[in-house]
C-alpha cells in the first residue's frame, strides 16, 4: 500500500468533517450527510483494489 494513498484518505476525511460540520451549522443536514456519503464511496473506490488484492492473495494461499 503506498503511503500517498492513506495521505489522501486522511485529506478527505478530513475536509469532509469540516464540510459536514459547516453544512449542519448551517441548517443542512441532508446535504451533510451526502457529502460524508460521497467522501465514503470516493475512499471505497481507492481501497478497492487493495481489497482485492488481498482477497486473491488469501484465495491462493488456500488453493496450494
Amino acid at each position: 500500500m503506498e503511503v500517498s494513498l492513506l495521505f489522501k484518505i486522511g485529506a478527505v476525511g478530513i475536509l469532509v468533517s469540516v464540510l459536514c460540520q459547516i453544512l449542519k451549522h448551517s441548517q443542512r443536514e441532508e446535504l451533510a450527510f451526502l457529502t460524508s456519503l460521497a467522501g465514503l464511496i470516493l475512499v471505497l473506490f481507492w481501497i478497492l483494489p487493495y481489497i482485492y488484492e488481498l482477497f486473491r492473495t488469501i484465495q491462493e494461499l488456500f488453493a496450494l
